[in-house]
This record gives structure tokens, C-alpha cells and sequence, in this order.
């Protein structure tokens, strides 16, 4: 047997009670992650204000700056590496009992940023993307995150057609692969709406401007978004250099003495 297939029946049937979601030691008290695992996660403290994603310096970053996402403001609780990755891949491949861990993960965040969110709208997926997983893994997330955060889920979206692998895609290029894409089927329960855009990573920002721009021409009132992890900017250039502190002049003491 295949043990790549194996793993992925493993997780899926795994019993999520006793043990940490990461390291799979015991755990007390409901936990889902064990404090080694919590502090271990590379959250992100320092985010541009728009994207989220983790940056070096204060501000927007420099592809906010020259190209906006349309969703006010958006927010991850973690940076897309390291053990908060592998939790993204093992729930896309299967492991549908990690959706309440990472919407646990992802609640303080929500209860922070986004109090005056109305309803929580999942990316959506074609029917096809649903067979081929096996499931529709950001609306069971989202689903899970209403029940912690007691706001309703708008399913109000729907993507219209199947689009090409965005992995390899600058954000120009998914931008344009998902151009008209989501079509809001719903538009008076979205009218006059602030509404929240659940995903589980945020790589460029495309996927979340191409809905908020769709349900923003249906008339919500506002759009945020939120996601687990986000993939950290990288400046082109390396990190940006640190502005040259300002020479002090000599004391009119030390000018005297020489």
C-alpha cells in the first residue's frame, strides 16, 4: 500500500480527542494544541495594514501600493511555513477534524479585527473542485468558525468556472485567471451587508480581491477577509535597509579642546 495514501486514510479517520493536532502528544482540558505546538507557530505580529501578510517594516507594502485589494482590510493568524503550513495541507488532503482546530486558531483573530463583520462568506468552490477533494473544506471551516464566533454563514457566492493553477502565477497573472469568476447569487442578502471572506491561506491576495470585488458590485456595505495563514511579502531586493541615523555634532566643549 501506497504510504502516502495511507496517511492521508489515517488522518482522515484519526481521533481528534487527547492528543495535540500537530505533534500528537497528550493533551488535557479540550485542547486541541499543545502549548509547546501554540508558541511554536509563527504568528505574525508585524502585518502590512491592507494584505496582512507578515512584513519587515511599519506600512503598506510595496504591492498594496501599487495595486489595492478590493476587501478593506484582511488578516492571518499565521505566516504560511514551518508546522501552520502542514496543518493547512493536511486539511485540504483530508483530516475535515482539523476545521474546528483551525478555526480555533483563527477566533482570537476574528474576535479582534472584525466585531462588526455581519455574516462570514466562504471562497467558494466549483463542483468539480468539491469531487476532486472529497469535500468543500473552506465552507466547513467557515460553518465551524460561525459556531464559535455566533455569526451566520452567507454562502452567497458562487464560482462560475474552473480556473488554471495559480502556484506558478505572479499576482498580476491570478488576478487575471480569476477575473469574473464569482458571481454573487444572492444579492439582496448581501445589500447593506459587512461581510467577513473566510479562506484558509492567503498567497497574493487575488482569490480574495476577485470576491470582494464581486460581492462590493452586489452592494455589501464593507468586505474584510481572514484566513489561518498568509505567505510572508518578500521584498525583491532583500530586506530594506534601515534609514542611516543622523551624525551628532561635536559638543562646543570637545571642538575647544582640540
Amino acid at each position: 500500500m501506497d504510504k502516502a495514501w495511507f496517511r492521508k486514510i489515517a488522518e482522515r479517520f484519526r481521533s481528534p480527542n487527547f492528543t495535540c493536532d500537530i505533534c500528537g502528544r497528550e493533551v488535557f482540558d479540550g485542547e486541541r494544541v499543545c502549548r509547546d505546538c501554540l508558541a511554536a507557530l509563527p504568528a505574525i505580529t508585524l502585518c502590512c495594514p491592507l494584505c496582512g501578510r507578515r512584513v519587515n517594516e511599519a506600512g503598506v507594502c510595496p504591492e498594496c501600493k501599487d495595486r489595492r485589494i478590493a476587501a478593506e482590510m484582511c488578516r492571518s493568524a499565521y505566516v504560511y511555513e514551518g508546522e501552520a503550513a502542514r496543518l493547512v495541507t493536511r486539511y485540504k488532503d483530508g483530516a475535515r477534524y482539523l476545521a474546528g482546530t483551525i478555526a480555533a486558531l483563527m477566533l482570537p483573530v476574528l474576535t479582534r479585527e472584525f466585531a462588526d463583520a455581519d455574516a462570514l462568506v466562504p471562497v467558494p468552490m466549483t463542483d468539480a473542485a468539491k469531487r476532486r477533494r472529497g469535500f468543500d473544506q473552506v465552507r466547513l471551516l467557515a460553518e465551524t468558525l460561525s459556531a464559535l464566533c455566533n455569526k451566520p454563514v452567507l454562502a452567497a457566492a458562487v464560482k462560475q468556472r474552473e480556473t488554471a493553477p495559480q502556484k506558478t502565477l505572479s499576482r498580476r497573472e491570478r488576478e487575471k485567471n480569476l477575473a469574473g469568476c464569482f458571481h454573487v447569487k444572492e444579492r439582496a442578502a448581501v445589500r447593506g451587508k459587512t461581510l467577513l471572506i473566510v479562506d484558509d491561506t492567503l498567497t497574493t491576495g487575488a482569490t480574495v480581491h476577485a470576491l470582494a470585488d464581486a460581492l462590493l458590485r452586489a452592494k455589501a456595505k464593507k468586505v474584510y477577509a481572514i484566513t489561518l495563514t498568509s505567505v510572508e511579502y518578500k521584498y525583491p531586493f532583500g530586506l530594506p535597509a534601515a534609514p542611516e541615523k543622523p551624525r551628532r555634532a561635536p559638543s562646543a566643549a570637545k571642538t575647544q579642546d582640540r
